[in-house]
């Protein structure tokens, strides 16, 4: 969080974003320091949504990649149309659908290594609360938030966008 307040205070008067990349920066990193500071596993809301639900596992962890799938493709949307890298709508939208789960996939790999580096740790660290599927099932919660924000995001941001590019309109 304190390197992405960094980032876009560095580039707000050059490259300022739509306001609803903003809030969808702001929410994420809430929902990781929120995380980071209970760790992914033992957020108490969840708890309670879990032993309510009767669940086995807390699972604010899958907020934070569906997160991790949004967010980033909304950055990447903007970027991507206000530069005019790809001149197609379902190229961009491809695109960016695929930047999201090379970022998941990445991220995943970052883990993993972490994991492996500190040795009986792991466990604790990756979260997995004992899912086989862990890996998986976050990588495909970050392709829905990715496909989210480019069917069901994708109209509200273009018209933020058409302030900076009339190549958001179409």
């Amino acid at each position: 969080a304190i390197i992405c307040l960094a980032v876009l205070t560095f580039t707000w008067k050059a490259f300022p974003l739509t306001r609803l990349t903003y809030w969808l920066i702001l929410i994420h990193c809430i929902i990781l320091m929120v995380g980071g500071h209970y760790t992914y596993a033992e957020v108490p809301l969840f708890d309670w949504i879990r032993d309510l639900l009767g669940g086995q596992r807390n699972n604010y962890d899958k907020v934070g990649h569906f997160a991790q799938g949004l967010v980033p493709a909304i950055i990447a949307r903007e970027v991507v149309i206000r530069l005019d890298v790809i001149r197609s709508r379902a190229w961009t939208h491809f695109f960016v659908v695929c930047f999201v789960l090379a970022f998941s996939a990445f991220y995943e790999l970052i883990e993993w290594w972490v994991a492996v580096a500190s040795g009986d740790d792991a466990v604790a660290f990756l979260g997995t609360q004992g899912y086989v599927w862990n890996t998986q099932s976050d990588m495909f919660l970050a392709l829905i938030g990715g496909l989210v924000a480019v069917t069901l995001f994708a109209p509200w941001h273009d018209r933020q966008l058409a302030r900076f590019t009339r190549k958001a309109d179409g």
